[in-house]
């Protein structure tokens, strides 16, 4: 089989994490066929176009750590990807503190025109202390980064859109200012992540999309509902992105091996330390339920609890839980692998396909009830 399309508005769509960090997308000493240098990256994208992804997601990373003793900018190797592929849309991480939303907005709309509006940001509100120290900016407490992260899309939506914009907020203030040029319509989609209760305001006020890490059906429909809920009467809809790390094989006993495998060789040190740094960052929420706050030692060997997804069998089996979950409101699969390139062809061929299949089953279904 081959990848496939659908015109389907609805379809549920494939995102991947762009390994521009060093170290893959597991906290393990397995041998990972994966690179972070740009060529890799070049044709991974190529590769995951080819096979029915419509997203990457770069990475950002300021400082080492875990395992990423090396990393690329990300909205620098996003405009390089951008350029590399012709239908790829392009998701940049950025950071409120470093980054500010006039500075943002202007990189953002040059490569807009320059890729024709294939260019999208994730607004990252901030889990790594060490990282804001190294850098010299402010640590703050968890629910003031998100609503400076709330600021500061208010502030690049308001930029992109309205001429003598003025913002007067907290952590941003500005006076009057046009943006020429805008970036191409319709704007940039922004998204975001998170699993708190302030990650959770955000989306269902501001946000295009909502990442939230990997998890069960029924955790994920719980979060669902919770936006949902906040976002009755006001006109506002977040689409839905889920974190999984997919282990695609021939047969349930050889993905359920690599899995073991990937668990077996972690390293223990850098687990742990991801472990106390995450926690600490998920449990400064208010109510205790940021992201990573209730993770285990297995969940993290994958930095976004990729696992609890549990996306690791045959094609078929994959296929089955992907349609669940968009049954329960899940618009979009954010996936990382283990070895990126030939995973990701293997994913397009053999798991795309049955994907839009039992889609298209479900809507025959619909119509014909």
């Amino acid at each position: 089989m081959t990848a496939t399309t659908t015109s389907s508005a609805d379809a549920v769509k494939f995102a991947y994490w762009v390994p521009n960090v060093s170290g893959g997308l597991v906290i393990s000493k397995i041998e990972q066929r994966t690179s972070w240098d740009i060529d890799y990256n070049r044709k991974l994208a190529q590769i995951a176009e080819q096979a029915g992804f419509e997203y990457a997601l770069t990475q950002i990373r300021f400082t080492a750590g875990y395992g990423a003793d090396n990393q690329h900018e990300s909205v620098a190797f996003s405009h390089a990807l951008l350029g590399a592929t012709e239908k790829l849309n392009v998701i940049a991480a950025v950071l409120p503190g470093p980054w500010h939303p006039v500075v943002l907005a202007k990189q953002v709309a040059t490569i807009s025109h320059i890729t024709k509006g294939r260019i999208a940001v994730n607004i990252v509100s901030g889990w790594f202390r060490g990282e804001f120290q190294a850098i010299g900016e402010p640590w703050l407490d968890h629910d003031e980064r998100y609503r400076r992260s709330e600021e500061f899309i208010r502030a690049i939506r308001g930029v992109w859109s309205e001429d003598n914009f003025s913002f007067n907020g907290a952590h941003y203030r500005f006076e009057n200012y046009t943006l020429k040029p805008k970036p191409l319509a319709p704007l940039p989609e922004v998204f975001q992540g998170g699993s708190s209760r302030a990650a959770r305001d955000m989306a269902a006020r501001v946000s295009d999309w909502y990442f939230t890490n990997g998890n069960t059906p029924d955790g994920i429909k719980a979060q669902i509902d919770d936006i949902r809920t906040k976002e009755a009467g006001t006109g506002h809809r977040a689409k839905i992105g889920v974190n999984a790390f997919a282990i695609v094989r021939e047969t349930e006993e050889e993905a359920r091996a690599v899995l073991n495998d990937i668990l077996e060789k972690a390293d223990p040190d850098a687990v742990k330390g991801f472990h106390h740094e995450v926690q600490n960052a998920g449990n400064a929420s208010p109510e205790r339920e940021g992201n990573w706050a209730k993770s285990t030692f297995e969940d993290l060997v994958q930095y976004n609890d990729g696992f609890k997804t549990n996306l690791i069998g045959t094609p078929r089996q994959v296929a089955e839980r992907i349609v669940a979950l968009k049954s329960i409101g899940v618009d979009l699969v954010l996936l990382g692998f283990l070895h990126f390139q030939e995973e990701v062809e293997y994913f397009g061929k053999h798991v795309v396909p049955l994907v839009r299949e039992l889609e298209a089953a479900r809507e025959r279904e619909a119509v014909a009830a």
